[in-house]
């Protein structure tokens, strides 16, 4: 049976990287994405060329926004319909805004990113953890959730940020226990600076010439590639990672530490 997941945030970065490497590993891929600028926000999202550059016989390109549940639930029946189930959810679509303390930022943007970053997840769970318990047993479904290190660590002037990324980390350790004994896992993994479009907008937030700025951060020495997020994603949402729920994974080149 081919497996199938649905990715959010798939046009580019870490949610590209996670199709591309789904694909790689046998799976059938819904690449969902809102492949439109958010108004409330300063700079670009992925578009729609991005995310139709992913189409392949296994990968069906998907427009949807993330935080209409409705668009979610008819992401979730277009991927059963498309591929016959489904077996793995990947939140991966995010946003950042800040650069001023909270109390100053402006009320849209506090709402683009809590929207975003944890309301989404949480439709998204609501809207595909049915379809994963729609497969047979013995079945081994999978939620990921992609928080950050800035859910455990304080960054200035990103508050809201932080904020949601701890809560998507309260939010799947909460389905992790809810899950239980049903064969569906539910796991986040938490990146570092990984060299994106979201990182370059966090550097023009702090005043940074470039992303490259965040390199010495971490211990590693340097950003890390979103495909190396991509393949902790890929090895949680397989079979070897059977026995690992409610983890927090860090792939953060030791910015936690």
């Amino acid at each position: 049976m081919t497996r199938v997941a649905l990715v959010t945030g798939a046009a580019r970065g870490i949610g590209a990287a996670t199709v591309r490497a789904l694909e790689a590993d046998g799976w059938s891929v819904l690449a969902v994405d809102r492949a439109a600028d958010d108004p409330r926000l300063p700079y670009a999202m992925g578009s729609a060329t991005e995310l139709e550059a992913l189409r392949s016989p296994t990968v069906l390109p998907w427009m949807a926004d993330g935080t209409d549940p409705g668009a979610l639930h008819a992401a979730v029946a277009e991927a059963e319909r498309a591929f016959g189930g489904l077996d793995a959810v990947v939140a991966v679509a995010g946003v950042v805004a800040g650069g001023v303390p909270l109390w100053e930022q402006p009320q849209a943007e506090v709402d683009a990113v809590l929207a975003v970053d944890l309301h989404a997840v949480i439709a998204l769970a609501r809207a595909a953890v049915p379809a994963l318990l729609r497969r047979p047993e013995p079945r081994q479904g999978r939620f990921l959730a992609v928080s950050s290190t800035a859910a455990v660590r304080g960054l200035p002037l990103l508050a809201a940020y932080c904020a949601a990324k701890a809560g998507v980390t309260g939010l799947v350790r909460a389905l992790a226990v809810e899950l239980g004994g049903t064969g569906v896992t539910a796991n986040v993994v938490a990146p570092g600076s990984t060299d994106t479009a979201m990182l370059a907008e966090t550097a023009r937030l702090y005043g940074l010439p470039g992303a490259q700025d965040f390199s010495q951060q971490q211990p590693l020495g340097r950003l890390l590639r979103p495909a190396e997020v991509a393949a902790a994603l890929v090895w949680l949402a397989g079979p070897h990672a059977a026995a690992v729920t409610g983890a927090v994974l860090p792939v953060d080149g030791g910015l936690a530490l």
